[in-house]
């Protein structure tokens, strides 16, 4: 363990004087960077794949009633007209709602109490939605599972910010929505094995779908309680001269993370009056639209090229795949030339071109790989997400402009699941072609 005396010298990637705002106060407290990134090694393996898994999970809960639309659930509860529209949207009017009050419990209470409520309730809900018979029934129970799993995003968010260097978060953020794509191919896997299992005790399987993942959420959710840290300076994982290094680095980057200052109703207005907070909301509104609409509606967009329902569900693996490859290279770019804006402007380029090859051509192989470029939808939201967590401080007003900012962008879970008309064919995806367009000036 080296010796932390005060010194007017700091060495790491991380310094605030290589990145302080004018007027920012640097402390003068010596980290040791080797030891610095041994600890931020430890996070890495102890805490981020339980970070990944919480998103794979939350995605795959949130996202398998577009599986289970291929194979059965959009009769079985004789749906009509857009009423498989309104189940998917009304999710995101509580997960709206719900994201500040989950926020600010992972800052009172600490993550590991409340990210396994959160798992455990979402997780309760989605085995619920493999019992109900109706459209109402449906209603309550996306209803309830958008208060459940509206703070796992901005709270795994949040961790982040307080664990990691400012010019490595981009690389982690980028796992949580590497997750989300990968939750895609994930499910696929489950579902086509599940739709090939079929009917079992009196239930269809697009019921045994919701109960499976229902139930593996629960599991580890469970576990979550025991395994993550309550906070950065007291993880179990770590020994006693590791929590003092972080405490350290607290201590030096007071500036920046606002110390163990008592939260206060005032860092919430900081954050609501801050401007940048609502540019980039509207700018992740905006991408929001393609990338929901896109996780939702892909099993459907690809049934509607004309390939067989028994495939559809594999057939979106592969897409997941590269969406992950494409997110993985844009990432470890703006990390590299610690320009995020520069690249996430870059990035819905990808995206445009894909939805004009699937507008425009009636092709279904030319369609098929469209779908491919569109998948891209993933990175920019990613970039962003990381550029404004990078940006905002203190620590407190930072826990409630996450969630504020993410709130915004979640809205456009309502008008993605409405812009995808029940024929939904690759053809019909003209507004989420124009909510990209959108989004790049707002870059």
């Amino acid at each position: 363990m080296a010796e932390m005396t005060p010194t007017k010298q700091s060495s790491g990637d991380d310094l605030p004087e290589a990145n302080a705002s004018p007027g920012e106060i640097v402390s003068q407290v010596y980290i040791d960077p080797e030891r610095e990134r041994s600890i931020v090694r430890k996070f890495d393996c102890y805490m981020l794949p339980q970070f990944v898994i919480i998103m794979i999970l939350s995605h795959l809960d949130r996202t398998n009633i577009g599986n289970a639309r291929v194979f059965g659930f959009e009769e079985n509860l004789k749906l009509q007209g857009n009423e498989f529209g309104n189940l998917s949207s009304l999710f995101y009017t509580t997960y709206v709602v719900f994201e500040l009050p989950w926020v600010l419990a992972v800052k009172r209470w600490g993550a590991n109490l409340v990210i396994a409520v959160a798992i455990v309730s979402w997780s309760a809900v989605t085995i619920g939605t493999g019992f109900i018979h109706n459209y109402h029934e449906g209603i309550v129970c996306r209803l309830m599972l958008g208060i459940a799993e509206a703070g796992i995003f901005p709270a795994l968010s949040f961790v982040i910010s307080t664990v990691y260097p400012r010019h490595s978060q981009g690389k982690r953020i980028a796992a949580l929505y590497g997750a989300i794509a990968l939750s895609g191919a994930f499910g696929g896997i489950i579902a086509h094995g599940i739709q090939s299992m079929g009917a079992r005790l009196g239930l269809e399987a697009w019921r045994w779908l919701f109960i499976i993942e229902g139930a593996i959420s629960v599991a580890f959710g469970m576990l979550c309680w025991v395994s993550l840290p309550r906070s950065a300076q007291n993880a179990w994982f770590l020994d006693e001269d590791d929590r003092r290094l972080m405490r350290d680095r607290a201590e030096r980057d007071v500036a920046y993370t606002g110390s163990d200052q008592e939260f206060s109703w005032d860092y919430v207005w900081m954050a609501v009056l801050d401007p940048m907070v609502w540019v980039a909301g509207l700018s992740l509104f905006c991408a929001g639209i393609p990338m929901f609409g896109f996780g939702i509606f892909l099993p459907t967009l690809i049934r509607g090229m004309g390939f067989q329902p028994s495939s559809v569900n594999y057939l979106t693996i592969p897409v997941y795949i590269v969406a992950c490859i494409i997110l993985a290279c844009f990432t470890w770019l703006s990390d590299r030339l610690r320009r995020r804006a520069v690249v996430a402007v870059s990035v819905p380029f990808v995206v445009v071109v894909g939805y004009a090859i699937a507008i425009g051509t009636p092709s279904v192989g030319a369609g098929f790989f469209a779908m491919f470029l569109c998948s891209g939808v993933y990175t920019y939201n990613t970039l962003l997400v990381a550029w404004v967590s990078n940006n905002i401080k203190p620590d407190h007003k930072r826990s409630a402009a996450l969630p504020i900012f993410v709130s915004i962008a979640n809205i456009s879970g309502v008008p993605a699941s409405l812009v995808y008309p029940p024929e939904t064919g690759p053809r019909k995806m003209t507004d989420s072609l124009w909510a990209t367009l959108s989004a790049w000036p707002w870059s």
